[in-house]
């Protein structure tokens, strides 16, 4: 398997909180993938959590806290 950079530049600093949403987003996909490493296997599941409410209310909840966690990080981008 090939290895998995789990924080991207190894860096949780972003210059706005857009960025901040977007790298929290990239953090829990990158989770899936680590977990579940066959491409396949992902593509085949992605039909079962699309359509189930709850799944996709667990994956907010993934990214909610990735973001609280790079947020502080970054300070809440205070100047």
């Amino acid at each position: 398997m090939d290895t998995i950079a789990l924080v991207p530049n190894n860096s949780l600093i972003t210059e706005t909180p857009e960025e901040g949403r977007q790298l929290a987003v990239k953090l829990a996909r990158l989770i899936i993938k680590l977990t579940q490493p066959d491409e396949e296997k992902r593509k085949q599941l992605r039909d079962v959590y699309g359509n189930d409410a709850m799944m996709l209310i667990a994956v907010g909840q993934t990214v909610a806290t990735e973001f609280a966690t790079i947020a502080a990080a970054n300070n809440y981008w205070q100047k």
